[in-house]
């Protein structure tokens, strides 16, 4: 049989379902999901192997438009990240939201003008759709937006369609030899996963409470047979932000280090003892520097 392997960028506005869609995919969690716009801020791959044919997929960033309020230097990241995922890859996955297509998607859009790889549009979230009759004429819509190499409604949150989707990327997948191990479902690091459960339940339990500018940078990662020793510190930019983030007698703390310690356990398969600190590290999100010894690197 004849193997094949390609890269398959997943985009779209923020908020809209990629990284959902991408632990659908993989059967798994790989990349964190909240409510907020803009969980995901790095590029995190994806790897699903079936028989022959290994996919290679790359959750990115929600692209987004620059305003005043997201003028600073990782709103610039984190378009750059996912525009650069746009290179050199054999298929791409733009989603948008069911019967409703905003600026931000036109931007998305735009930006796939010059991509000469096929575009497959997922319409996400028909589940949600309280009169189906709406769909057919809005998935030709949008289908006229664009040459797309096919329209395939789904809902990433309940799998609905979503073998139908990754039939369509299949066939845009070259001859290759694989690049990964059949057995490996991403790139990134175990401390990598690590900090971004802890930055997952911190967005999923402060929502609106806490701005973007906090990061979660892993200090310490020791295995040993029978537990692994973690401890992270989470950096806010103002003092009003860490009191947020400790809560009342340290009990907000304290339940977002006991959601993550639990999701880490289950990646990790073992026993795992997590320390959580709190910094205040002024300007960091729009300092370049800062960025990249944090781990905000496009290379």
């Amino acid at each position: 049989m004849t193997r094949t392997c390609g890269f398959v960028a997943i985009v779209g506005r923020p908020n809209v379902g990629k990284s959902t869609l991408m632990n659908r995919i993989l059967g798994q969690k790989v990349s964190i999901t909240s409510r907020r716009p803009q969980t995901t801020r790095h590029q995190v791959m994806g790897i699903k192997t079936l028989g022959d044919a290994q996919f290679v997929y790359v959750d990115t960033p929600g692209m987004h438009i620059m305003s005043k309020d997201r003028n600073k230097a990782i709103n610039r990241f984190m378009n750059q990240a996912a525009g650069q995922a746009l290179r050199d890859v054999d298929c791409v996955v733009f989603i948008i939201d069911r019967t409703r297509w905003s600026e931000e998607d036109q931007a998305v859009l735009k930006r796939l003008e010059h991509v000469t790889a096929p575009v497959v549009l997922a319409v996400n979230k028909v589940d949600r759709l309280k009169d189906k009759s709406e769909l057919l004429p809005w998935l030709e819509s949008v289908g006229a937006r664009r040459d797309f190499a096919a329209v395939v409604p789904i809902s990433a949150k309940h799998g609905t369609q979503v073998d139908a989707l990754e039939n369509e990327v299949a066939g845009h997948l070259p001859e290759s030899v694989h690049y990964f191990p059949d057995d490996q479902i991403t790139d990134k690091s175990l401390r990598f996963m690590a900090a971004e459960l802890v930055r997952e339940k911190i967005m999923r339990q402060l929502g609106d409470e806490l701005p973007y500018q906090m990061t979660v940078e892993i200090e310490e990662f020791h295995e040993t047979d029978r537990v692994t020793h973690i401890s992270a510190l989470i950096l806010v930019e103002r003092q009003g932000q860490k009191v947020i983030l400790i809560g009342d007698r340290g009990e907000r703390i304290k339940s977002i280090g006991r959601e993550a310690r639990l999701d880490m356990e289950r990646v990790l398969d073992g026993k795992v003892m997590l320390n959580l600190w709190v910094k205040v590290k002024r300007g960091w999100s729009d300092d370049s520097r800062a960025l990249k010894s944090l781990g905000y690197n496009l290379e």
